[in-house]
C-alpha cells in the first residue's frame, strides 16, 4: 500500500515535469524517455502487427502498435491479477503515448521532427501522419487534430493518476494491523 503511494506520487511528480516540459510546436513530448520506450512498438506496429493489411493500415500500425502495448498491459493486469492500481498506471501511459501521437500529428501539416532515418518528413516520405492525412484529404487539419489529441492524451493521463488514487483509498478500507493479513481470496 505505501509503496502504490511512492509510485503515485513519483507518476504524479513525473507529469508534472512532462507536462511543464511538454512543447507542441516544438515537437518534444515533455519525457523523451518514454518517447523511446514506445519507439520499438511504434516500429513493430508497421512491421510486425500490422503489414499484413495493407499500406494505409501498415502506416496506421505504427500509432495502433504504441497504443496496444500499455492497453495490453493493463488488460493484463486487470484482467489476470485484478490489479487495478497497475491497470491505471497503464492508461496513464496510453495518456501519454495519445499526447506523443498528437506532436507527430501536429508535425504533418509542416514537417520538422527528424525521423529514424535521420531525415524529417520534408525530406522523406516516412512520416507517419503526414501520408495518413494526406491520403484522407485531411492534411491542412494536422495541427488542429494533434493539438487536440495532445489535449485528449494530458486529460488520460490526469484521469489515470486519479484512478490510481480511487484504487489507494479504496485499498486503504481494507488494511489490516495483522501480520497475516496478506492472504488473498483468489
Amino acid at each position: 500500500w505505501q509503496g502504490r503511494i511512492g509510485l503515485l506520487v513519483l507518476f504524479s511528480l513525473w507529469s508534472f515535469w512532462i507536462f511543464k516540459d511538454y512543447d507542441l510546436v516544438g515537437g518534444h513530448p515533455g519525457s523523451r524517455f518514454l518517447h523511446l520506450v514506445l519507439t520499438p512498438f511504434h516500429e513493430a506496429g508497421h512491421y510486425l502487427i500490422f503489414r499484413w493489411f495493407g499500406q494505409f493500415i501498415m502506416t496506421l500500425g505504427g500509432t495502433l502498435g504504441q497504443h496496444l502495448m500499455p492497453i495490453v498491459l493493463g488488460i493484463a493486469l486487470l484482467a489476470r491479477r485484478g490489479d487495478a492500481f497497475g491497470a491505471a498506471i497503464c492508461f496513464w501511459l496510453l495518456g501519454f503515448s495519445v499526447a506523443d501521437m498528437g506532436i507527430y500529428m501536429h508535425d504533418a501539416f509542416d514537417p520538422q521532427l527528424m525521423l529514424l532515418d535521420g531525415k524529417t518528413g520534408a525530406e522523406s516520405d516516412g512520416h507517419d501522419w503526414q501520408n495518413i492525412f494526406g491520403d484522407l484529404g485531411m492534411l491542412k487539419r494536422a495541427r488542429s487534430i494533434g493539438r487536440f489529441w495532445s489535449w485528449i492524451g494530458a486529460l488520460m493521463m490526469i484521469a489515470g493518476l486519479v484512478w490510481a488514487a480511487l484504487m489507494i483509498w479504496l485499498q486503504r478500507d481494507r488494511l489490516s494491523d495483522s501480520v497475516f493479513a496478506e492472504d488473498r481470496d483468489d
